[in-house]
């Protein structure tokens, strides 16, 4: 398996302005390695930093101070236009509440990253059907969200998500929006993607969700907290 690190997060802070002489320092010094292949979770209570921790992860935000290199490139001071580059090839988004366009059908929501890319309209829709295959909606392609079930909109967002191949699928609490079977549902083939050799990072406050993954990291107070390693036989070791 390739070993090779896809996420080098070193000494990261975040401090948000937040008018006059008060700042709030959502991350202190935030230092983390993900490998290519692993599933991890993100794990934290509200207030914690791990939402600020995702958004720089995804590109969604720039830290204050320190270095982030993904796939051994510096992102940590690229501008709005080179991140939103990085976001749509390299970053694979499955949000909670699924994010897709109502009046669309599932074939047209998966296709979007590909517009934004500039791939050819055949093209698109074959990586698009492939990738509705893919999460086992093959028979589902011309349905709109509101004729879909909450677990197969979720299904359409990872098909989207996975459509360009990127390096990392970047999950915010995937099952929240979901009744506890069709949330297992979901879990199940975020395990069988991360089989066939796919990145997760899977962000919840959920520890039967975060269970799941087969590495956890727990925020607290803008830091690491512990970072384990779960042995799916129920040990669980430290990093």
């Amino acid at each position: 398996m390739d070993n090779s690190v896809v996420i080098n997060l070193k000494e990261i802070k975040k401090i948000y302005d937040m008018g006059g002489a008060e700042e709030v320092q959502a991350l202190r010094g935030v230092s983390v390695e993900i490998h290519k292949n692993e599933y991890v979770a993100i794990m934290g209570p509200s207030g914690s930093g791990k939402s600020t921790l995702m958004n720089i992860i995804g590109c969604l935000d720039t830290p204050s101070s320190g270095l982030y290199e993904f796939n051994g490139v510096n992102v940590s001071e690229m501008n709005d236009n080179q991140l939103a580059k990085v976001r749509n090839k390299e970053i694979g988004f499955v949000f909670q509440t699924f994010n897709l366009l109502a009046r669309s059908d599932a074939l047209h929501n998966v296709e979007l990253p590909l517009i934004y890319a500039g791939v050819t309209s055949g093209e698109r829709k074959r990586l698009a059907r492939e990738a509705l295959n893919h999460v086992g909606l093959g028979d589902r392609v011309h349905h709109k969200p509101n004729e879909l079930s909450g677990g197969q909109r979720q299904r359409v967002a990872v098909a989207r998500a996975l459509v360009n191949r990127p390096s990392i699928l970047l999950a915010d609490e995937p099952t929240g929006n979901l009744d506890s079977k069709t949330g297992d549902e979901i879990m199940i083939l975020f395990e069988e993607l991360h089989h066939q050799g796919n990145t997760i990072i899977l962000v919840t406050h959920e520890e039967y969700i975060a269970e799941h993954a087969h590495r956890i990291i727990r925020v607290r107070d803008g830091m690491v907290e512990t970072d384990e390693r779960v042995d799916k036989r129920k040990t669980v070791t430290t990093v």
